[in-house]
């Protein structure tokens, strides 16, 4: 890591936003958004989003090995985030009461609702093989990326994000 974490983020808030700029597909830019995550953050063994169909989070785009397909919410480090509409940073998943392991090389986790209007759409799950690999930076750049993948799509009100969000909060 380096003396200056948050700098980590800059660059890839800007790459971002060139990814983004005039595409209107959610799937496309969710794909893109992990791929840079996956590609730019250190010590990452899985980066990628879950969406909202009902009751519970299905797979979409990643980097990483293959993962659960379905996660219930409020199961599970994402479901957990899902049900809570909050970040859940978790240092160690061994510590974790009801981690779901998808790839047993992974050590800790974060994970990023997507809310809009109250509404959760998603998450945005990162894993390492790293113990404590992530921190509140981490949570905060993320969190950022998060708000940024978000607020582009609200200029196409009629995308398909929105569609299977459910009632969960």
């Amino acid at each position: 890591m380096t003396a200056d974490k948050s700098g980590l983020y800059r660059d890839p808030s800007r790459q971002l936003a060139a990814l983004l700029a005039g595409e209107p597909d959610p799937i496309a830019n969710a794909a893109n958004t992990v791929a840079l995550i996956y590609h730019t953050l250190p010590d990452l063994n899985w980066a990628g989003f879950y969406f909202c169909d009902g009751p519970e989070l299905v797979l979409g785009p990643f980097q990483g090995k293959p993962a659960c397909a379905r996660i219930a919410i409020g199961k599970g480090v994402c479901g957990t985030a899902a049900a809570r509409a909050a970040t859940v940073l978790v240092p160690d998943v061994h510590d974790f009461s009801g981690h779901i392991t998808c790839d047993p090389d992974s050590r800790s986790e974060l994970a990023v609702p997507l809310v809009e209007a109250g509404r959760v759409l998603g998450v945005l799950d990162l894993d390492s093989p790293l113990r404590a690999r992530f921190d509140e930076v981490d949570q905060a750049g993320c969190e950022r990326l998060v708000a940024q993948f978000l607020e582009h799509h609200r200029q196409y009100p009629s995308c398909r994000l929105w569609r299977n969000s459910g009632d969960q909060k």
